[in-house]
């Protein structure tokens, strides 16, 4: 662990941050007592589990229906002619 002042953290930030991603922690302090922690960043790990939502979602029988002319108007979608079949992109 290293510790270091404020005036010395902004003139070498960036060696401190490769510090830092190396793994080494850094105190900065001011006026000798520390305010800060510089450390290497870790993301969480998000232990996902399947199957949580079983039961608890309903998808409605008319899902993949074909849009309003509104609602598909208001999205940029194409409302006349032929409907487009989605897996293909070919006209129906």
């Amino acid at each position: 662990m290293k510790t270091v002042n404020i005036h010395e953290a902004k003139t070498h930030f960036s060696r401190l941050i490769n510090q830092a991603a190396e793994g080494e922690e850094i105190i900065i302090s001011r006026a000798g007592k520390p305010v800060a922690r510089l450390l290497r960043y870790e993301t969480p790990k998000i232990k996902r589990e399947a199957g949580v939502l079983r039961g608890k979602l309903r998808i409605g029988p008319d899902f993949d229906d074909p849009l309003p002319s509104d609602i598909a108007a208001a999205f940029g979608c194409e409302t006349s002619g032929s409907e487009d079949d989605g897996a293909t992109g070919r006209k129906t």
